[in-house]
């Protein structure tokens, strides 16, 4: 299957389970890589047929900055509930979703959750 991929899509939003991430708000990283048949596209150079990337940047970007959820795992089944929905074409999913600073004691780069989905 072909691939199409977003990454390193950077949101503020206010996700998490202490309250201090839910009051002050904290960057997500996204990336997100679509299950896609491309061939048709590939030969038609038209964008009717694929998946409008511009336009999944915007689904995920509502999701993490109109939407507050306790737990990232259900942000980023909520993301990916939306792009099946609103995109026909995507066979599957890949969704990684990063904190870079959450309210951990320590040093590191960043905690995050990574989902696979396939469409029903």
């Amino acid at each position: 299957m072909d691939k199409i991929h977003l990454n390193g899509c950077r949101f503020y939003g206010y996700h998490g389970a202490f309250k201090e991430e839910q009051t002050l708000g904290q960057i997500f990283v996204v990336d997100c890589t679509l299950s896609v048949d491309l061939q048709k596209a590939s030969h038609s150079d038209c964008l009717e047929d694929t998946v409008h990337y511009g336009l999944v940047f915007e689904a995920i970007k509502k999701q993490v900055e109109e939407n507050k959820y306790i737990l990232i795992e259900r942000l980023a089944g909520a993301i990916c509930q939306d792009i099946f929905d609103q995109f026909p074409l995507v066979q599957a999913i890949q969704l990684k979703i990063s904190k870079e600073n959450p309210p951990i004691n320590g040093h590191y780069d960043s905690v995050g959750i990574e989902l696979e989905r396939e469409r029903a």
